[in-house]
């Protein structure tokens, strides 16, 4: 079954990752079999009438008026994480006061009937009665109230609740309720995305579990904390822990924590398959087909266990008539069935709908109809996406016979928040019919839904989804001016949404990138249509206050992008620079702004005066793309003695010719590049103009954002540095690095040029020297000359150290991080042999992410690796130049380029000197 399984290739692995993280956790009871049957599209779109005919008429701009911040991404029956729950009892309690049983009791009968939000009102009231007449401590409608709360998506709430529930059990010294309470509120952390918060209540319950020897509270606590680690991209640990639980379920033989871990289980292996496929793709050492093919066996290793797991899951289900568990799996296992083989996709599908007629009324039934709608197309959209993507093909009656029931269900539930996703998505499928009064009916519906529930993170949550849906609704409009606005609303709720970024595992933040980068450039690309004259004189706009909104998007866009390389650790990077710092680092410089959109890519300047130019240029990315890959490739033609600028031409004739009179008229001396895409795998200093190279006319630099630049400088004078490299071979996981012959005359100029530094070489250059040395003894200049790499993933970014080690990204950001306080701030960061592959534009981004994620102010690196005595002249000319008092990096950089340029070697080719680009603080 495994050979079969796999031979119809990756196919479909780009993005669905995510879902492996937010997949949908049913938790239900079932009732009689019944089967389904599609309704006719007629029949449906009557229905469709008949519940949006109770939704009043709202206009636009006052939708628009009550609009609220939002908060991290939800998607649906995605946002609810898979987790290890704890299935009880209600908690029922004597009582003496008959009015309180009886709302107690209600209570219990509407929770049963899938009515939560009735059941919530009644023990609310029960609980209040029990306040007033100051009887003992309830604390079994407290914990009823926290199980409602988290079984409608209000997590925060019943983590209220929980923490109600665990001091109360501290204070009688109940240990083994306080870990049980423990656990559950890990698992409510989780669905919030705050999993290093679950991680410690997870582990507080284990060391309960260790002194009262409780095996059920070990299982549940193992999987809680399992999962967390799971959604951190942590897979050794999750498996660790999960597979721990399964033995602890299989001690006290039960079923529901065995299948539950198995479950988990296959969703770490899901996980660890995407990887798999991905890294490959993702490093220069795809071109090694022995590195390739390890992969793409891990791959399907990690595949077989995924699938055996959830099959194992599938049949306890079964087998227990667990039908919420076998929904839950059943979705997981039809994803699986899409990538591989169509015809078990469409079993599962079948078999999954027929289940879903036998759930009661519940926010998971709800979900489990949205996640059917997309699963009966084939091929699916990925679930990251799906919420703003249309299928390629619409099985029209079917889905929206899922919708509509998905939001019938909802409004007997009598959720705000499960009604609001509901109507929402039934939104988005109007969209993708083009059908765009429709589907900003409901999605006004949606809007107004989702505030008339609590003022929860799963409340703003829908806002910023359907702020966003109207947004391309009304574009589609052409209604642009309202777009905008809705547009704007989007971009309050995601302030909100990136401490969720920050939390998630690179391999994850590939697909949120997916995701967000649309919302970001669909309102760049709309805010810049008004550049048309007529839109804006029409509308009195200033041209100028226009571009600058969409300098802050594209530059905040960037910063996004740069935390997103380089996870937690760029919050406390983003530098809060005041207008003098901007002012300074703008003197006689022009910077720069590209974005790169489907149909052609803007170019906005930005000059000292404050004054704002913008050009497009007209052709698509994909071109764009290929054209500056042919750049590359031919900059990096070392056996072309003489070098072709035409190429290089027609870049400057697009990016920088249409400023050249502006540069020249405000004698502009620095330019900054904040690129985008593929445009940062550009060396700007090789674009010309048809007689010189443009780094002959201007010194340059890049920057990822100008929030991400600390404007402050040392004195170029006192400076120490410590310089590392490699001279001998090295064999690293199993490849081999040629030997850099010129390093060591490159060690010994930077010690000549910089008196007081000091060196480490070949096998004194490891991770453990390279810190001690760093701890011992202040350097404002840290210059490393060895191989290194840049991929997707910090994995496949690191530097070769002397051991034959790697020195990863994560290493040294956390060695020079433990440095940047005070006078310990490294200033400039040197890279000499390190290497991108063209057309990676993520890897580019990671050459940057270093010196990011490092805390260093500057770094001057290499995109590709040079092996030449060429480089040790031009670092030797570098630092010669800096240290004279006035000169800036970037004008050191010049020189030492020009240098190169002038002497008439061979060395003048740019394949010897536009490698090495500086990055960050340019002064």
């Amino acid at each position: 079954m495994h050979s079969k399984r796999h031979k119809r290739g990756i196919g479909g692995l780009s993005k669905w990752l995510f879902l492996c993280s937010l997949i949908f956790c049913l938790c239900l009871s079932h009732v009689s079999l019944t089967t389904w049957q599609a309704k006719s599209e007629e029949v449906i779109t009557a229905q469709v009438r008949n519940l949006s005919s109770n939704f009043p008429e709202i206009r636009w701009s006052e939708a628009n008026q009550r609009q609220k911040s939002g908060s991290y991404l939800s998607t649906g029956a995605y946002n609810q994480l898979l987790s290890l729950e704890l299935l009880q009892d209600l908690s029922q309690i004597e009582v003496q006061f008959t009015d309180a049983s009886q709302y107690i009791h209600q209570g219990i009968k509407n929770y049963a009937a899938g009515d939560f939000q009735d059941a919530i009102k009644q023990w609310q009231i029960a609980l209040t009665f029990y306040q007033k007449t100051q009887n003992p401590f309830p604390i079994g409608i407290i914990n009823n109230l926290a199980r409602a709360y988290q079984h409608i998506g209000e997590s925060e709430l019943a983590i209220a609740y929980w923490e109600q529930a665990i001091a109360y059990y501290r204070q009688i010294k109940d240990m083994p309720q306080v870990g049980l309470s423990l656990t559950q509120e890990a698992q409510g952390y989780n669905s919030l995305g705050q999993t290093a918060k679950a991680i410690a209540l997870a582990e507080s319950a284990l060391e309960i579990t260790h002194t009262y020897k409780n095996i059920p509270l070990q299982a549940a606590a193992l999987g809680s904390r399992g999962e967390a680690y799971r959604l951190q991209g942590n897979y050794k640990r999750a498996i660790i822990d999960l597979e721990n639980s399964l033995k602890c379920a299989q001690q006290i033989n039960n079923t529901y924590y065995y299948y539950s871990a198995l479950k988990s289980l296959g969703n770490v292996y899901i996980n660890l398959t995407q990887v798999n496929y991905r890294r490959p793709d993702s490093t220069i050492q795809a071109d090694d087909k022995n590195i390739y093919e390890q992969f793409r066996k891990q791959a399907w290793s990690d595949d077989a266990k995924a699938w055996e797991y959830l099959q194992k899951g599938l049949n306890i289900a079964r087998d227990r008539g667990d039908k919420l568990g076998e929904m839950r799996l059943l979705l997981n296992s039809i994803l699986l069935d899409h990538r591989y083989a169509s015809n078990l996709a469409s079993v599962a599908v079948q078999q999954a709908l027929v289940l879903l007629e036998q759930l009661p009324d519940s926010l998971d039934k709800v979900y489990a109809a949205i996640d059917l709608a997309n699963l009966v197309q084939f091929p699916p959209v990925d679930p990251i996406s799906y919420l703003v993507a249309c299928p390629r093909s619409q099985k029209n009656a079917k889905v929206l016979d899922l919708l509509v029931q998905a939001v019938s269900t909802a409004q007997r539930l009598k959720s705000f928040s499960v009604l609001s996703f509901a109507i929402g998505n039934l939104g988005h499928f109007y969209e993708c019919r083009q059908d765009y009064q429709q589907a900003l009916k409901l999605t006004i519906q949606a809007q107004r839904t989702a505030k008339q529930g609590l003022n929860t993170l799963e409340a703003k949550n829908r806002l910023f989804l359907w702020n966003w849906q109207a947004g391309r609704i009304l574009k589609a409009q052409n209604k642009v001016f309202d777009a905008i606005k809705a547009y704007r609303q989007t971009f309050e709720s995601l302030k909100y949404i990136r401490s969720l970024i920050w939390t998630i595992h690179p391999y994850l933040q590939v697909s949120f990138r997916d995701i967000f980068e649309p919302l970001y450039r669909q309102f760049i690309d709309i805010n810049l249509s008004l550049e048309d004259e007529k839109i804006a004189n029409e509308k009195k706009i200033s041209s100028v206050d226009n571009l600058n909104s969409v300098i802050a998007t594209v530059d905040n866009l960037q910063l996004v992008k740069a935390q997103n390389y380089c996870v937690n650790d760029c919050k406390s990077t983003i530098v809060n620079n005041q207008q003098d710092d901007v002012i300074k680092l703008r003197e006689n410089t022009a910077i720069f702004y590209s974005i790169i959109l489907e149909k052609h890519t803007a170019i906005i300047v930005s000059f000292p005066n404050g004054y704002k130019k913008f050009k497009w240029i007209n052709i698509d990315s994909k071109t764009l793309r290929e054209e500056v890959n042919k750049f590359r490739i031919g900059l990096e033609n070392y056996g072309d003695i003489t070098y072709n600028p035409k190429r290089a031409q027609k870049l400057y004739s697009w990016i920088v010719r249409p400023f050249a009179r502006d540069l020249k008229s405000l004698q502009i001396k620095t330019l900054v590049f904040i690129q985008d895409g593929v445009l940062r795998s550009v060396p700007m200093a090789a674009l010309h103009d048809g007689e010189k190279f443009l780094v002959e006319k201007y010194a340059i630099a890049t920057t990822p954002s100008l929030t991400l630049t600390n404007p402050q400088t040392v004195h170029s004078k006192n400076l120490r540095a410590l310089a590392v490299g490699l001279t001998k071979d090295a064999i690293v996981s199993g490849r081999r690095y040629e030997a850099l012959s010129n390093v060591a005359s490159e060690i010994r100029q930077v010690k000549e040029q910089i008196p007081g530094s000091k060196y480490l070489l070949d096998e004194n250059f490891t991770s453990d020297r390279l810190q001690a040395e760093l701890h011992k003894t202040v350097y404002q200049i840290i210059h490393i000359a060895t191989h290194g790499e840049f991929g997707n993933f910090p994995e496949d970014t690191f530097l070769v150290t002397g051991d034959n080690d790697k020195l990863t990204i994560t290493e040294l950001h956390s060695i020079i991080r433990s440095l940047a306080h005070g006078a310990k701030t490294i200033d400039l960061l040197t890279l000499t042999a390190c290497d991108t592959a063209i057309g990676n534009d993520r890897a580019a981004l990671g050459l940057a992410g270093v010196a990011v994620q490092a805390g260093v102010r500057t770094a001057l690196a290499s995109l590709w690796s040079i092996n030449d005595a060429s480089t040790v002249e031009l670092v030797t000319k570098f630092y010669e130049a800096w240290r004279h008092p006035g000169v800036s990096k970037a004008e050191a950089l010049r020189q030492a380029q020009q240098a190169l340029i002038s002497n008439g070697k061979i060395s003048a080719h740019p394949a010897y000197w536009a490698a090495f680009i500086l990055i960050g603080n340019w002064l």
